[in-house]
């Protein structure tokens, strides 16, 4: 898109590029995304961003009407397989939060200097300035959703001090913590949970989401001891342990899809409503992107409808399920033992090697079990799998979202005994690549880059057996 393309979003409130780009208003001061329902601006006064934290890095704040730091991530990161999407996809993770600018930048093959400079000229902000965009929205949810002390939620938050927890809330959202808590949205959902009832979140997703097909999936695939769905259909709710960087956490995600009230904005997609519990409260970042990874709500719909539609084929299933998903994954091991294994056979393997919950909750009772621990395992994994436990505990093969792409791909296929469909699964679920296709399956190269979903369209619809 060039400006002028951007600019006919902002004035016709298009919310199919919330997340893709941001502007701001010169005359104001503010920030928005652009199905923001406020007056539209004239043309002369407006900036274009590519990313929050460049409309930060420049000065300007976040809109309060609109909440641009709420929307759903660009779907770009999904596709791009370089150095920016994988930076991109590391940073949401928390990387930089946890192991610094140069931790990301060993993760990913290339000197600070190289990622800072890259970011920068891309996406007009570098690691350190979008990893603290995210900090801000992580503490506008924690300040708005909890009671948590302020200085609690700073540090929980990622936020070296107290200080810069309250410099960087001034600058972002033009109030105090307090102030920002205090103007918590009525009715909005957004209300502070009760100590004990975990960290209510709203995911958002644009366009379309087809919930249905996302938990009949999850809810076949389920892990006993690890993952659950109950309720019925059109009312479920999807449950699961989660093996965070500082802790662990229980979180659930309910089937309904919302949408705003009118008058909200124009923006034609919703949310997912879900609630997270963690022993540690500086894994929400992680456990948030862990989550919508797994239920691929940064997608666009859109783009995947329109390219896929075009073909007879897959025209009907389109438009019988339109924004249909491709669901992915909180662990990479947890994928590649269902894909060898089976739910059952993984089920077996958590009951013996997956560690205790100290506070189990329900049928909720393990986390899924480590890479070395399957890979110290004796026998009933099979070489296959133990292999690829050696592989990721070692650091040989790396699923994590900053991994390249054909480097795995490369590295998984050449594991002893690797099944190729269960390579495919890994790289589509894991990897999180939007263009995989199942070996054996003929796929027209018409569907390319989004043979992943088009391939689950075949799934869903029953002209392919999983």
């Amino acid at each position: 898109m060039d400006e002028d393309s951007r600019y006919e979003a902002v004035r016709s409130r298009d919310g199919r590029f919330d997340g893709a780009f941001f502007f701001a208003v010169e005359t104001t001061g503010i920030y928005c995304r652009p199905s923001c329902p406020a007056v539209t601006p004239k043309r002369r006064n407006v900036r274009f961003f590519p990313t929050a934290a460049a409309a930060q890095r420049s000065g300007f704040r976040a809109c309060r009407r609109c909440r641009p730091d709420a929307v759903p991530g660009s779907a770009e990161w999904n596709v791009r397989a370089d150095v920016v999407g994988r930076a991109m996809r590391l940073i949401a993770d928390g990387v930089v939060d946890r192991e610094g600018v140069a931790g990301l930048a060993a993760r990913l093959g290339y000197s600070a200097r190289q990622v800072q400079r890259q970011l920068t000229a891309e996406l007009g902000a570098g690691p350190v300035a979008l990893a603290r965009a995210q900090r801000a929205h992580t503490a506008r949810v924690l300040l708005q959703t909890t009671e948590l002390p302020v200085t609690e939620i700073a540090f929980a938050a990622g936020f070296a001090s107290v200080r810069q927890f309250n410099d960087t809330v001034r600058e972002v959202y033009a109030a105090t913590p307090t102030e920002v808590r205090a103007a918590a949205p009525r009715g909005s959902g957004a209300r502070r949970a009760a100590a004990g009832t975990g960290i209510p979140l709203r995911l958002a997703h644009r366009g379309p989401y087809q919930a249905a097909a996302v938990f009949d999936q999850l809810a076949r695939e389920a892990v006993a001891g690890v993952e659950e769905v109950t309720g019925r259909p059109g009312a479920r709710t999807y449950r699961r342990t989660l093996r965070l960087p500082y802790g662990t956490g229980i979180a659930a995600v309910a089937e309904r899809t919302r949408t705003p009230r009118p008058g909200t904005g124009t923006h034609p997609g919703g949310w997912l409503d879900a609630r997270v519990h963690l022993t540690d409260p500086r894994d929400l970042t992680t456990a948030v992107q862990r989550l919508r990874r797994l239920f691929d709500l940064d997608a666009d719909p859109y783009a995947v409808d329109e390219r896929l539609a075009a073909d007879p084929r897959l025209a009907p299933l389109v438009a019988a399920r339109p924004g249909l998903r491709a669901p992915g994954a909180v662990d990479p091991l947890e994928v590649a033992v269902r894909a060898l294994a089976g739910p059952a056979g993984a089920a077996r393997l958590v009951q013996r090697h997956g560690k205790t919950l100290d506070a189990p909750s329900g049928t909720l009772t393990r986390l899924f079990p480590e890479p070395a621990a399957l890979a110290e395992a004796a026998g009933g994994t099979g070489a296959p799998l133990t292999a690829l436990a050696a592989a990721l505990a070692d650091g040989a093969l790396r699923l994590d979202p900053g991994a390249d792409r054909d480097d795995a791909r490369r590295a998984l296929v050449a594991l002893p005994g690797m099944d190729p469909d269960a390579a495919a699964v890994l790289c589509a679920r894991a990897l999180g690549d939007p263009d995989v296709a199942p070996p054996g399956v003929q796929v027209p190269d018409a569907w390319r880059p989004w043979r992943t979903y088009a391939v689950q369209h075949l799934y869903v619809s029953g002209e392919l057996k999983r």
